[in-house]
């Protein structure tokens, strides 16, 4: 018997799925402003489903394979900070100050890695896209996010379902994943059951909360940017609305909130189409997310892609009721680590064989020169 858990750190919540022999026997979710401000409350809902083989703990921007008893304590808060969040400590204490809510999170999820060390929980750290050997290095150059761990999970999840409902072998599965969450949006590319492109929450169009991909020269009018402003400047900001049911109810009566419909709905059909180039023939366009649960968001995204193939649902695993797909991802990611019902399926998306961290493929000189001063203080 095999028990595993998986926790996705959502912008909205913290979604726990556990899998027992591959079937869901735990879900639990917490609320990310709950967990911000008492990161216990994390701890108290893991140790519910405790004794367990395996945890996939929250893996940020993702790095290859790292368990959690090969850290030493006196340096894992640096190292998930830095590779896990992409994150200086000075930005963290400064962020704080300020009672950031995004930057709180962080805080959160660092602190929980540091009781799971204490607890000697067993924990393992997992890829995000561009860590996978099975997404060219060509595709990677100058970039840091095509799709976190979580989206990463979430395309795991898509194989399975694509695989179970067709009725294929892993090698016949091909499809482009749009996953639209609160707070960040991605699409990413299947071919023959691997992961093979993406486009991340920060190098696509806006998300909700996010602005995604910046002109270098808006970037270059600041003068200076932070962390926390990669959580906003998407329909959020650029609306003035505080939900993003607000933005899509009044798209017919409120200018601000029609262009930022149209910013994040047309930016998803651009990125499609881009990662078409790696994935040619798609059997499916699947989708997934927060957002696509508001009323209107599904038949919008069938409508702008139904050109392409069948657009659908991504299906959830057999037991599952209430966590996001990302969690059941994460479970199955670490149910397949652990020698159980998805081992073949891990294996198959040469997930073990991930190498790195998200900043292994920087080029610019001036960024180059940053990652190098980030290696030297925070050895990986």
């Amino acid at each position: 018997m095999v028990k595993v858990l998986g926790i996705d750190p959502g912008t909205r919540s913290f979604d726990l799925c556990g899998l027992e022999d591959g079937v869901v026997n735990y879900e639990e979710i917490v609320d990310t402003l709950e967990v911000a401000s008492k990161p216990y409350k994390l701890i108290e809902a893991v140790e519910k489903d405790l004794p367990l083989d395996l945890i996939a703990g929250p893996s940020g921007y993702g790095v290859e394979l790292t368990y959690l008893k090969n850290l030493d304590l006196n340096m894992l808060k640096n190292w998930y900070l830095t590779y896990i969040l992409l994150l200086k400590r000075e930005d963290l204490e400064k962020a704080l100050k300020k009672r950031e809510i995004g930057i709180m999170v962080y805080s959160a999820m660092t602190e929980t890695a540091l009781e799971m060390k204490r607890r000697n929980w067993p924990v393992v750290y997992i890829p995000g896209v561009i860590n996978l050997p099975t997404v060219p290095k060509h595709r990677k150059v100058n970039k840091m996010d095509m799709g976190t761990a979580d989206k990463m999970c979430i395309a795991v999840l898509g194989v399975h379902d694509q695989a179970s409902r067709l009725g294929l072998s892993y090698r016949n599965v091909s499809f482009i994943l749009v996953e639209m969450g609160f707070g960040y949006n991605a699409v990413i590319g299947v071919d023959k059951g691997r992961i093979v492109d993406g486009v991340g929450g920060t190098t696509g169009g806006p998300g909700f909360l996010t602005s995604g991909a910046l002109d270098a020269e808006v970037v270059q009018l600041t003068g200076s940017w932070s962390k926390v402003d990669v959580f906003t400047g998407g329909g959020a900001s650029i609306a003035n609305k505080k939900s993003p049911e607000e933005i899509v109810s009044q798209t017919s009566k409120d200018e601000m909130s029609r262009i930022a419909w149209e910013a994040m709905m047309e930016s998803i059909v651009k990125e499609v189409y881009s990662v078409k180039a790696s994935v040619k023939y798609p059997k499916e366009i699947l989708f997934s997310g927060r957002l696509t649960r508001i009323k209107g968001v599904e038949e919008e995204l069938k409508r702008r892609l139904s050109s392409l193939g069948d657009v659908r649902r991504i299906g959830f695993l057999e037991g599952a009721n209430k966590t996001k797909e990302a969690a059941q991802g994460y479970a199955m990611v670490a149910d397949g680590l652990a020698g159980g019902k998805f081992k073949e399926l891990i294996d198959w998306m040469k997930i073990r064989e991930a190498k790195g961290t998200s900043i292994d493929f920087v080029y610019h000189p001036r960024a180059k020169k940053a990652v190098e001063e980030i290696r030297r203080k925070v050895p990986f």
